[in-house]
């Protein structure tokens, strides 16, 4: 009996598919069930199953072609079935493989290279052994420990503000005023000297490296980027989009993941603790976890955040379903695990589909603040900065170190008006100012 192999559709957003690979050759026997070709979809690869038994006769769209969702890319049948009518009549909608680049043409033979001068020297060249190495300086002698009282290093408000500005740390700094304490000339002489940097504030790691790209070149558009290009277009000219910012002190948060750091494997990062805030804040604001519907406003009655994930060419948003209900060691090891096979374009659908609420953080390429577009059909998306070390100035105008973090709240005007934006992003700002709450 023949069985038509037609592409499915693998995801909720798939409009066409890319063929990865076929797992059969044709002729070979196929089982219904046996898994037939790795199918790229708008989302993620996916696994694309036999639904009939035979030998797979006829590969319509080859490795590396495109195809339409619901069209004819192959036929399994009986070795001695007729297939010629079916496979004259498959439309023509696929899009073949794109042919290899043509070699370049041959250049003509290049000169001998003559021997490099010293001004041609290779940047990579070493540096000659004539060159004689600098006087190493003299041992630097090691400073006393900073003067402390009552668990605080004593030093002048000045010194305070220039060493936060400067990400010095104060019990690192040897004091020369009265009685050990920490001025001016002191944080002036610190910085000039050459330290590695302190463990408790590690450089913004680089970014990861970008696909390579040569200037000029026209870049086919996968079938990820044409969904997010559609949506968020969407998103942006069809929902009034209207942004709200607030501050969080995050000395405490920063002081509950050290203790976490220390007293648990699981590495808790920042982005942890604010999906747990944002879960246990949507519960008690209802019209920010709820989506448009043209003639009525639907609120959620699960809370569902999908975390964004940058990936070689594009944005994916996992979620973590009923963030609110989960612990944050579970938010942890969930995200973690969501991101990684995010990745590695491992998720179901399921896993990448539904949420109703997002979170994007570009912390951790040292981005301080910005804004987001709302994945529709959510009515907000909360973008996340970067926790800085800053200098903060206390009720007495005294001057500390301390750390903070920008979040804005981009909104759908049709949804949420910017009162409750405000009253949601205050209720996000109190759990993370007091950290233990999200415990409870």
């Amino acid at each position: 009996m023949i069985s038509k192999v037609v592409l499915a559709k693998l995801s909720p957003t798939m409009e066409e598919g890319t063929i990865v690979k076929w797992t059969k050759k044709e002729g070979d026997p196929v089982k219904q069930g046996d898994v037939l070709a790795e199918i790229e979809t708008d989302k993620a690869n996916m696994e694309m199953e036999a639904q009939g038994s035979g030998v797979l006769r006829k590969i319509l769209v080859p490795a590396g072609g495109k195809a339409p969702v619901g069209s004819l890319i192959g036929v399994i049948a009986e070795p001695n079935e007729d297939i010629s009518k079916m496979v004259a009549s498959a439309a023509p909608a696929a899009t073949p493989a794109p042919p290899a680049p043509a070699a370049p043409p041959p250049q003509a033979q290049q000169p001998p290279p003559q021997p490099q001068t010293q001004a041609q020297t290779a940047p990579a060249a070493p540096q000659p052994a004539a060159a004689a190495p600098s006087p190493a300086p003299g041992p630097r002698p090691v400073p006393a420990p900073a003067a402390v009282e009552g668990g605080r290093v004593r030093a002048s408000p000045l010194a305070r503000s220039m060493a936060a500005h400067r990400n010095i740390p104060l019990d690192a700094v040897a004091g020369s005023g009265p009685g050990g304490r920490i001025i001016k000339r002191d944080i002036e002489s610190w910085a000039g000297a050459p330290t590695a940097a302190p463990a408790r504030s590690p450089a913004a790691p680089a970014a990861p490296a970008g696909p390579t790209i040569t200037p000029g070149e026209e870049i086919p558009v996968s079938n990820m980027r044409h969904v997010i290009a559609k949506r968020l277009a969407e998103s942006m000219f069809t929902a009034p989009h209207f942004y709200v910012t607030v501050e969080i002190d995050m000395d405490a948060a920063v002081e509950l993941r050290e203790q976490l750091q220390r007293g648990e494997e699981l590495k808790v990062s920042y982005n942890d603790l604010v999906v747990k805030a944002c879960a246990k804040a949507l519960t008690r604001f209802p019209l920010v976890n709820a989506s448009w519907m043209g003639d009525k406003i639907a609120t959620h009655g699960e809370v569902h955040v999908g975390v964004a994930v940058a990936i070689p060419d594009g944005l994916i948003t996992p979620v973590v379903r009923n963030a609110d209900r989960k612990s944050l060691l579970e938010i942890s090891l969930e995200v973690k695990d969501l991101a990684t096979r995010a990745r590695e374009r491992k998720l179901k659908p399921e896993e990448f589909t539904g949420s109703t609420f997002t979170i994007s953080n570009l912390g951790m390429f040292g981005v301080t603040e910005f804004t987001a577009i709302i994945n529709p059909p959510e009515s907000a998306i909360l973008a996340v900065g970067a926790v800085q070390r800053v200098a903060v100035v206390d009720e007495d105008d005294s001057v500390r170190p301390g750390h903070r973090m920008k979040v804005t709240l981009s909104s759908d005007h049709r949804v949420v008006d910017g009162a409750m934006a405000a009253q949601f992003l205050g209720e996000v700002r109190r759990l993370l100012e007091n950290p233990v709450s999200l415990f409870v």
